[in-house]
């Protein structure tokens, strides 16, 4: 059967303080009153079963996933003991798959992305599900179509482009996977037409994907068969406990798909975007007349100009006077103030935060 595993893991440092520990950005409703993981999840069900819907995020998240997405059965939220990265969710997800279906077909997504049209990406998925049922042994990523030459992100290098049996999609052959680049390499990797942004999206065999685990990250075996082992019994929390956090902390672009053969991408040619800071909200929500962002139930901006305003607390008004090029984001224990160049230092503001008043605003 085909399933779809969300990883929804991160927390999102740099949208504190909207984001916190235990209530990371993909559940912050800033998106029309929705979420990023609502998102994600309503792409998903016109595609798979929602018995079939797997979410993987950090134990001190997984009661908030829950109720952001209530019809999701209880067991289908993972809750991960550690940070481990994705090497060791993508494992660990594949694990649990296959203990109940051998020939299991997976799609790995995040939740964390704004994706429109999002009938392009769903396209993508059927396809690439179609090709990977047809050709058990390889593995497909998803690339996006670069619009300019960006240096915070990885790309994927793809060869020509073939048509695939019941496919609308082109199969692209992926030559390399190529780390964050400089300005000068990004420009040449966007003149050259020959790359992708990596999405960090997934179709594979959940048994093909353990079996590259095994051969490229083999200190990740025993605790995976550990946990494979005792899944659906009375050990089941006591060993996930113990030996997810054995698992190598490793992205799986370094871990597997760098070093892999019969990789393949689908080119996603659509409007994309890694909802990473409170700086990004300018390309997913539109300004003002003044080019401010403003997600509030009340404002009052007077000789404002080009800055970002959030609330999510509907109840309560900002008012502000002469910012220019500034963030404002309110919470009801704490607000950031900053100049929008700014914003990159959020790591170092939370790391005094936490040396003065410990992990009480964290």
């Amino acid at each position: 059967m085909n399933y779809a595993v969300i990883m929804a893991g991160g927390s999102g440092k740099r949208l504190w303080p909207l984001s916190r520990r235990k209530r990371p950005k993909q559940v912050l409703k800033l998106l029309d009153g929705q979420t990023l993981l609502r998102r994600c999840f309503e792409r998903l069900s016109t595609i798979f079963d929602t018995r079939n819907i797997i979410i993987l995020t950090n134990a001190g998240h997984a009661d908030v996933v829950r109720e952001n997405i209530p019809e999701l059965p209880f067991n289908n939220v993972i809750a991960e003991p550690a940070v481990r990265d994705t090497a060791g969710a993508v494992g660990l997800a594949a694990t649990i798959l296959t203990r109940v279906d051998r020939e299991a077909t997976m799609a790995v997504v995040t939740a964390d992305q704004i994706i429109e049209p999002t009938e392009v990406l769903q396209q993508a998925l059927k396809d690439a599900i179609i090709f990977v049922n047809n050709n058990p042994g390889d593995m497909i990523t998803f690339g996006i179509q670069p619009t300019f030459p960006d240096t915070q992100l990885g790309y994927v290098k793809c060869a020509a482009g073939r048509k695939c049996p019941d496919c609308e999609n082109e199969i692209y052959s992926v030559e390399a996977f190529k780390e964050k680049p400089n300005e000068k390499t990004a420009k040449e990797y966007l003149d050259s037409g020959q790359y992708l942004w990596n999405s960090g999206m997934f179709v594979w065999k959940a048994k093909t994907i353990l079996a590259n685990l095994a051969k490229f990250l083999p200190e990740a075996t025993e605790a995976l068969h550990r946990i494979q082992a005792d899944w659906d019994s009375p050990n089941q929390q006591h060993t996930l406990d113990e030996w997810f956090p054995k698992l190598p902390k490793i992205s799986i672009d370094y871990a597997i798909m760098e070093k892999a053969d019969e990789v393949y991408a689908i080119k996603l040619d659509c409007r994309w975007l890694d909802m990473g800071s409170l700086a990004a909200l300018a390309d997913i929500i539109s300004s003002d007349k003044d080019n401010n962002i403003v997600v509030a139930g009340a404002s009052e901006l007077l000789d404002c100009k080009s800055s970002i305003i959030v609330t999510e607390d509907k109840n309560h008004l900002i008012a502000a006077i002469g910012l220019k090029n500034m963030v404002v984001a309110h919470t009801p224990d704490a607000t950031l103030i900053c100049h929008i160049d700014q914003t990159q230092r959020l790591k170092e503001l939370l790391e005094l935060i936490e040396q003065h008043a410990g992990e009480k605003f964290l």
